[in-house]
């Protein structure tokens, strides 16, 4: 009887223990700045009850069981914690957080020349981090046309359906106004034009950084619609190796290898790729689709820390790059009857690049670097070939200070370009470029709300002349998750014969620059954007951003016809204007995110009758781009959609969708994958023919939508040290 009594009333405590309750609160403020945090998101898992902190950052509970419980405090911008508190114990919690979570805002961006975040920066830079890369690398381990082509904004314009040379336009502008770089070095475009983009295989690259609109004062000349600049992976402590094998049902294969390490004072990153494609003729019309290409890339790096305040890299890239297409009978069997057109582009590549960077002391730094690029390109059809080799230099020395709300950049640099033609060519239009520059950057914290950054560049080309370059942009901030930005700037682009319209043509019977009758083209552009962050329903993430802009171009190079069957270069005689608005929306949930895109490009050729759309340039652009991402699954879908076109002649094409899936399983030992790409099989052979006769001298059409079709890969990453993303 007395167990029974006992047993009853330690059942009897312990329910009325269990059964009561605390009302409590929990602030939530910044671990930098102290400021409460609006809008942060605490969430009790095994309650599944959440609440958003008030203006004061203080998210109140009532009933709350007392006892152990496990929550979760996140932010936008800031890291996540996990952690667990004894309610009854006391009624007031409070927690800190620091920034540099997931999220784009706390992201140092190495274009800005500064070691800010995106949101203390008030230059406009869209960000595409390590998780989006891998996926974009598994729809396409080739090249980074992928990562590019499903920006907002960004085109892919395809120039040549036997290459399949490709060249990126931003905002409706030719792709020779945009700046590729890698790590800061201007190593892409010129002579290699459309196959620069083809020529830069993705997979040990760790971020892309872009700027629309001119970034000359930055970068020098050439960057009039923008940059991209591609960073590479840097050796841990820890080794890495990534093998990553594709093949497509187009019969096209692929091997990456990358590999890193680094000790106390030496580190090293090995990267290798090899890619293989045969020739691919999806209508059967006997043309491809698809060039046959073999290309084969290598880049070591090498690192040396003789301090913890001094780093020294040396690089090399080399490419070598073999692509064959047009005649699919020529390419296979070789010249017979009426079977005579190819277009082969054989290309090598080689470029050093050399960095040594120190910390003066705690508040400046110094880094000098050095580029070399040499490349090497055979182009071949009947009865022409267009070879030349391209020399370019890059010597950089700049200057880093920082103070409490200050900082500064001083620079110098020195650009050579060298083209040489094949001396036995008929037409020599050798060209060389010699152009010195200097540039000053400051960005200033006026107070915790605005920023301004300011820059001017001064260039001088030994030939075309002097070229002041002055920038300004001004961004506001608040705690609310609302900030904006507005700023502008001047850009320049020294003139040479590597144009879309030129290589539309193979250069043939195109007549080198005149230096003393053409101009520089110049420009001028302002961007202005919206943007907005925060949580919708407790546990909804949503964000908005809204881009508005303006770039004019003056003095635009032209390709006109002579009389005598020849193409010469001249200025316009009116101004090239870009107009238009970006809009992206993002929403998360637990483990999925959705993307919605819009991009209303409105680009006119003002110096033609009539100021018309300029070709080959949809006015609307949408996308949609849903993913679910766990620790072992990383699943897709995605849905584009393109506008009607004009092409040069006035012909209106088409509006067309695109539809893509991916599915990705990880592994302790790595990951494997398979992508649908353009599963609804959308070629422009659909709505156009690609190749006109006759058969053995054919003309073929400008290309405005997909040639490949469907393309459907499968592949494998394996990770021999570890796959960081499986649980």
């Amino acid at each position: 009887m007395k167990n029974i009594f006992l047993n009853t009333l330690f059942l009897f405590v312990s329910i009325i223990s269990f059964s009561q309750t605390s009302d409590i609160s929990i602030s939530v403020s910044d671990a930098e700045t102290n400021e409460p945090l609006l809008g942060a998101t605490v969430y009790f898992e095994e309650l599944a009850k959440g609440a958003v902190t008030d203006f004061y950052g203080i998210a109140t509970f009532t009933e709350i069981p007392n006892g152990n419980h496990i929550i979760k405090i996140s932010y936008i911008g800031f890291k996540t914690i996990e952690t667990t508190i004894d309610v009854g114990t006391k009624k007031e919690f409070a927690f800190k957080l620091e920034s540099g979570g997931n999220e784009l805002d706390e992201v140092v961006i190495q274009s800005s020349r500064s070691t800010r975040t995106v949101r203390k920066i008030p230059t406009r830079i869209e960000f595409i981090g390590a998780e989006e890369l891998g996926e974009k690398a598994v729809m396409n381990p080739t090249n980074i046309s992928m990562v590019l082509r499903e920006s907002t904004g960004i085109q892919m314009q395809q120039t040549s359906l036997s290459s399949g040379n490709t060249n990126i336009r931003i905002q409706g502008l030719d792709g020779r106004y945009t700046q590729l770089l890698r790590d800061g070095f201007p190593l892409y475009g010129g002579f290699s034009s459309g196959l620069s983009i083809l020529q830069i295989p993705p997979l040990d690259l760790k971020q892309f950084e872009i700027i629309k609109g001119s970034s000359s004062t930055l970068y020098g000349g050439g960057a009039i619609a923008g940059l991209i600049n591609m960073v590479s992976k840097t050796p841990d402590e820890e080794p890495a190796l990534d093998i990553m094998l594709t093949q497509t049902q187009a019969l096209g294969s692929t091997a990456n290898v990358f590999y890193s390490k680094r000790n106390e004072k030496f580190g090293v990153s090995l990267y290798g790729s090899g890619h293989y494609q045969k020739a691919y003729d999806p209508e059967d019309d006997d043309f491809s689709n698809l060039p046959k290409t073999t290309s084969i890339s290598f880049n070591p790096k090498f690192f040396y820390y003789p301090s913890e305040k001094t780093t020294f890299w040396f690089g090399l890239n080399g490419t070598y790059d073999d692509r064959i297409g047009g005649d699919i009978t020529k390419i296979e069997s070789g010249e017979n009857g009426i079977h005579q057109y190819t277009e082969e582009n054989v290309s090598k590549r080689l470029s050093s690049q050399a960095v040594y960077e120190t910390q003066i002391d705690s508040v400046s730094s110094l880094t000098i670097k050095n580029s070399i690029s040499f490349f090497d390109r055979e182009l071949t059809i009947p009865d022409f070939t267009f070879d030349g080799k391209q020399t370019n230099t890059f010597t950089e020395i700049n200057y880093q200070k920082s103070a409490n709300k200050t900082d500064w950049i001083f620079g110098a640099n020195l650009y050579t370009s060298d083209f040489d033609e094949n001396d036995n060519a008929t037409l020599q239009r050798d060209q060389t470029d010699i152009t010195y520059g200097a540039f000053a950057n400051n960005i200033y914290d006026i107070s915790d709300n605005w920023i301004l950054e300011t820059g001017l560049r001064a260039d001088y080309n030994t030939d075309f002349g002097f070229f002041p370059l002055p920038r300004v942009s001004l961004l506001y901030k608040n705690d609310s998750g609302f900030s904006s930005r507005i700023g502008g700037g001047l850009g320049y682009k020294i003139p040479d014969i590597f144009t879309e319209e030129a290589e539309f043509i193979n250069f043939e019977n195109v007549l080198g620059i005149d230096k003393s009758s053409l101009n520089a083209e110049r420009s001028y552009g302002v961007n202005l954007d919206f943007n907005y962050q925060t949580r919708l329903f407790e546990t909804v993430g949503f964000s908005i951003n809204q881009l508005f802009y303006v770039t004019a171009i003056n003095d635009a190079l032209l390709l006109n016809s002579t009389d005598n069957g020849f193409f010469q270069f001249e200025n316009a005689t009116d101004e090239i204007l870009s107009k238009g608005a970006e809009t992206n929306i993002k929403f998360t949930y637990k483990d999925f995110r959705w993307f919605l895109n819009y991009a209303l490009i409105d680009t006119k050729l003002n110096y033609l009758a009539g100021n018309p759309q300029k070709p080959l340039t949809a006015k609307h652009n949408a996308g949609s781009v849903l993913m679910y991402e766990s620790e072992k699954w990383r699943i897709g879908y995605e849905t584009f959609y393109k506008g009607k076109q004009f092409l040069s002649n006035g012909t209106e094409t088409t509006d067309f969708i695109t539809m893509g899936f991916v599915a990705m399983r990880n592994f302790k030992w790595g990951t494997t994958f398979v992508n649908f790409e353009n599963f609804t099989d959308r070629r422009q052979s659909r709505f156009s023919p690609l190749v006109l006769p006759p058969h053995d001298n054919p003309e073929f059409s400008e290309i405005h939508a997909p040639t490949d079709g469907f393309i459907f890969s499968v592949g494998v990453i394996i990770k021999p040290f570890g796959n960081e993303d499986d649980d």
